[in-house]
């Protein structure tokens, strides 16, 4: 049955040969067992692997953070209707109150503690743009709570193409997708 999976996989003919692999942003055990083994066979052959965004590159991580900041003095209060933002901030404070009861005895085995995975997730909510605060409470669920700690494919895919010392690169900047994001205007986010 391993064979018959849609494996997503795109074959450039040329010696050697490229692949195009599409990914999703979940936790990779949440797909892994799905994945084709020529998936599989093409990323362990490959020699050089190229990501969409460099996820092991601190850069990367800290413009990622960076950009999704509001201008210097503004704030979401600021700029979302004041119901809105009434609501999101309850919303947040169920979360905070629920993050205990939604980990898993494994998370809190290696010394994850539910303050600090609400501080990592939400932390500096306050100065975030609409658009990623909108991303941000999307992965607040029980569900997804319970899978962090676990990297999503890309990451695991990037962090076993360094094991294997494959060259890895980007094919976007960071830049390239923070500013359609934060182009949005507020009735489309």
């Amino acid at each position: 049955q391993q064979n018959e999976l849609n494996s997503f996989l795109w074959t450039i003919k040329r010696d050697p040969p490229s692949y195009f692999f599409g990914t999703i942003h979940v936790p990779y055990t949440r797909v892994w067992d799905f994945i084709p083994e020529n998936s599989k066979k093409a990323f362990q052959q490959s020699h050089v692997v190229y990501f969409e965004l460099d996820l092991t590159d601190p850069y990367t991580i800290s413009a990622l953070t960076s950009c999704q900041l509001l201008p210097q003095g503004k704030n979401l209060q600021d700029v979302l209707p004041r119901d809105i933002y009434r609501r999101l901030k309850r919303h947040l404070e169920y979360v905070k109150l629920m993050m205990p009861f939604w980990m898993t005895p494994d998370q809190r085995g290696k010394g994850l503690y539910a303050d600090y995975l609400f501080n990592a997730i939400a932390g500096n909510w306050e100065q975030k743009r609409p658009v990623w605060v909108m991303l941000m409470v999307n992965s607040l669920t029980e569900v997804d709570i319970k899978s962090r700690g676990v990297p999503v494919l890309d990451l695991f895919l990037a962090q076993e193409a360094e094991r294997l010392r494959k060259q890895t690169g980007a094919v976007e900047k960071v830049e390239e997708q923070c500013h359609p994001l934060n182009g949005l205007n507020f009735s489309q986010v």
